[in-house]
Parts: C-alpha cells; structure tokens; sequence
C-alpha cells in the first residue's frame, strides 16, 4: 500500500474522529459508536486509525449516527479520491466482473494509444470469449466474488470493437510463457492461440513477444497498460493501481520500452505463436 494512500486513509480516519468527538447531541464513545450499528468495536478503532477502508455505508452511517448527515458527501469524496488510485479487488468485484470490464471500457473509449505488458496470460482485449471465460472462472474462484462470467464475456468482447476503430493504436508485448500457459482447456488454448496470430495482420495493432531465450534487462514482471502516455493500470493480486503522477508514468513508460528492445514482432512473432500451437497437438 502507497504511502499516499495510507496517509489519505489515516486523514479519513481522524476526520471520522472529529465527527464522533462533535456529536450535536454530546461526544460518542467508540462503544456506542460500534453498538449502534452492531459492530465489533475494535472496528470504530481502526477506521479512526487508516487501518481499514470504510465502505459508503460506513461513511453515511457515521454521519447519521454522530447526528451531521450533512458532512456524508465529504466523506465520501474522500474516500473517493484515494480510491481511484488503489482499487481493491474486494470491493471491486463485490457484484461481479462485469462491472469491473464496464469501467474499463469506458477508459478504452476515451483513449487513443495504449501500450501493455502482460506476462502470463493473453491480453484481455486480444482474447477469445472461451478463454474469457476460463479466467473470469479462475478469478472469480481465487477472489471468492459473485459469479457473473456471462455478463463479464459479453463486456469484455464489446471492448474489443476498439481494435478495428482506426483512431486507436495498440502496441502490445507479450512474455512467451502467456503462449504456454494452460489457465484454460488445451483446445481452448490452440483456439486463443489461432486468434492471437491473426491479430498480427491488425493496421490498429503491433504485437510484440519477448522470447523465453531473450536477453533481459529488467525481470518480467507485473502486467500493466499505459493509456495515452498519462495514465497506468497495474494489476496485482489484492487490487488495481490508477496511476497517474507524471514520475510514476514516466517510470512505466520507460519499463515498457526497456521490455520492448527484447520483443520480436511480425515473421518471428507469427513463428512463435505458431510453435506454441504445434506443441498443443496430441503426439
């Protein structure tokens, strides 16, 4: 968790101290704070403390209860303005995928030229509905999240219309270990492998993979896309990172370009995507 963001999440907290402390109808104790809504009271403690993220509910049900409903939209633009750079999974996904997608293709809609490095899977953007399919699963299982694959698919496959919008360009890397990767059905796999090679042909997009043999500068690591040199989208495993400081950009950037002088593109991108797709063939 970011400095800034623990710092913006300890403000929230003395902020919700302040309320508790100026009750119109006298100061509140932490205890009847928690009672009133049922809560373990060590809860009162580490919201005041930034050692929790309160939800909107907490937050409105914080301004009711210290008698100052008045102030809830305060707290929530707080809330909000941290949120936007660390977005947990948790609260992410607590309807399902398919809100998640929705967001990100409202960013899609409003940029022109993205970059991306992705590791160990295929670009969402590049991939086949049942291979969308196998990692909303896979995902939805590991974060314990409602199950809305369907929804998500549909979603997913609406952004990819990007690809053929000629406004938009798309340079992409791959690690070869994403060729390999059976996250899904070995046929599934072969078929996300056919249309990977075919989007090589795409005027919207340059597709690069980096060898497992390459030389490396820097390791491969965290997925991550670059919207229009001003914004970055990290994912890890407990949330998503909005980054949008110029220096962090800047860094992003030029860890892209430093992964990219290891890609090969076009005949040689096509010859390992085929290679990939021959070794899935029963022997």
């Amino acid at each position: 968790m970011s400095t800034d963001y623990q710092q913006a999440r300890e403000a929230l907290g003395g902020r919700l101290r302040e309320l508790r402390f100026s009750a119109p109808g006298g100061r509140l104790t932490g205890t009847q704070l928690a009672d009133t809504f049922g809560w373990n009271k060590s809860k009162v403690s580490r919201l005041e403390n930034g050692r929790q993220t309160p939800t909107p509910e907490d937050l409105r049900g914080w301004a009711e209860a210290t008698g100052q409903p008045e102030v809830y939209d305060e707290l929530l633009a707080r809330l909000r303005g941290f949120e936007s750079h660390i977005r947990s999974w948790r609260r992410q996904l607590a309807s399902g995928h398919k809100a998640v997608q929705d967001t990100h293709l409202g960013a899609h809609v409003d940029a022109h030229v993205f970059r991306g490095w992705e590791p160990a899977m295929i670009f969402g953007i590049l991939q086949t509905a049942d291979y969308a399919r196998s990692i909303f699963r896979r995902y939805a299982e590991l974060q314990r999240s409602p199950r809305d694959t369907e929804e998500a698919v549909r979603s997913r496959m609406r952004r990819q219309e990007a690809l053929y919008d000629s406004s938009k360009r798309f340079h992409l890397i791959l690690w070869e270990a994403a060729l390999h990767a059976l996250i899904c059905p070995p046929s599934v796999l072969a078929a996300q492998l056919d249309r990977l090679a075919g989007t090589i042909g795409l005027d919207t997009v340059e597709l690069g993979i980096i060898p497992l043999s390459a030389s490396l500068k820097i390791p491969p690591a965290t997925a991550f896309w670059v919207y229009d040199d001003r914004q970055v989208i990290v994912e890890n495993w407990h949330a998503e990172l909005w980054i949008d400081d110029e220096a962090s950009v800047d860094t992003y950037m030029r860890t892209w370009t430093t992964l990219r002088e290891s890609a090969v593109y076009g005949a040689d991108a096509h010859g390992m995507i085929s290679r990939a797709r021959q070794a899935l063939l029963p022997h």
